[in-house]
């Protein structure tokens, strides 16, 4: 993913229109690419603004009969009380780190860089101060509304619970949607706006 993991091809990049000031890391979910969310956010970018989707390594997935599919770590049930794949969710981490240390060494400053995902998308690491946007459907069939309400209560428990903003949005799947979408957006050109 990024020259530790020689097995997992480059991240699918939108670059900035002009010289980025900001980037967006934003991880795939369980079986996905990063080219399709390349895709979405080169629908809704900002010019200063360089968009990051990396591909998950191609790993055997418990839950899915042990199938190889690109995932962060291993699933091995959806229940609260399931089992984590607590290596492969470090590994997952430290490859995110080292995304966001190259981008540093890029010129971009740590506190204009914002880490996203979809589904099985990791987010570590957390500080208290930052903001959260955590979307989902009301009919999501693999991720149930209910689990996602108590991520968002956890999440407050994490951070400051004023900075975490949770929206549903109504007859959305496991998917994303125009308006969660430009929710993103806006929320991304809140975060980091143009400093030229």
């Amino acid at each position: 993913m990024c020259g530790n993991n020689m097995s997992a091809p480059l991240p699918a990049t939108v670059p900035a229109v002009r010289k980025a000031t900001a980037a967006v890391i934003f991880l795939h979910g369980l079986g996905d690419t990063g080219h399709g969310w390349a895709e979405a956010f080169a629908g809704i970018r900002s010019s200063h603004i360089k968009y990051i989707c990396p591909h998950a390594p191609i790993m055997p997935v418990t839950l899915n009969m042990n199938m190889a599919m690109p995932s962060w770590f291993d699933i091995t049930g959806l229940l609260p009380e399931s089992q984590e794949d607590e290596p492969g969710i470090k590994q997952a981490a430290e490859n995110v780190k080292a995304l966001i240390e190259q981008e540093v060494k890029n010129g971009i400053p740590s506190n204009r860089i914002i880490l996203g995902g979809f589904s099985q998308g990791p987010i570590s690491g957390v500080n208290r101060d930052i903001s959260i946007l955590q979307c989902h459907g009301d009919c999501d069939p693999l991720v149930p509304l209910m689990f996602a309400s108590l991520t968002a209560e956890k999440l407050k428990t994490l951070v400051n619970p004023a900075n975490v903003t949770f929206k549903t949005y109504e007859g959305m799947m496991h998917s994303s949607c125009q308006q969660e979408m430009m929710d993103i957006k806006q929320f991304i050109d809140k975060l980091l706006p143009p400093v030229d």
